[in-house]
């Protein structure tokens, strides 16, 4: 599965976006997906995931409350909303899939088979 992540942008703190990944090659309802992201000069982090159905998430602790993972399975994306933004959030941020079958939500990065390109998000004070 190919996976193309887009939405990040420019704004100010306390605004919102809303980032989306496209999957395709194959559909994206049969994978586990997860949200990273990598500020610079720092490793790639959890951000969150979401289970095949859509029912089930996980968030890491600095965005709980404020972002919010989804999936659309008729159209065959993802997203993730990003609300009350800070500074700190800055980062690129990327899509990402377990592997076919596989249905544990987790955290870990190297758990993740397939990635798409990262999407930047600049927050400014």
């Amino acid at each position: 599965v190919q996976l193309q992540a887009s939405g990040g942008g420019s704004v100010q703190a306390g605004g919102s976006l809303r980032l989306s990944c496209a999957a395709s090659g194959r559909t994206l309802n049969d994978y586990v997906t997860g949200w990273f992201r990598q500020a610079p000069g720092k490793g790639r982090e959890f951000v969150a995931a979401i289970s095949l159905s859509g029912g089930t998430t996980r968030y890491a602790e600095a965005v709980k409350g404020r972002f919010t993972i989804s999936r659309d399975n008729a159209k065959n994306e993802v997203y993730l909303q990003l609300d009350g933004l800070k500074p700190e959030d800055t980062a690129e941020y990327y899509c990402a899939a377990r592997g076919l079958g596989i249905t544990v939500l987790t955290s870990a990065r190297q758990q993740y088979r397939y990635w798409g390109q990262g999407t930047l998000v600049t927050v400014s004070s």
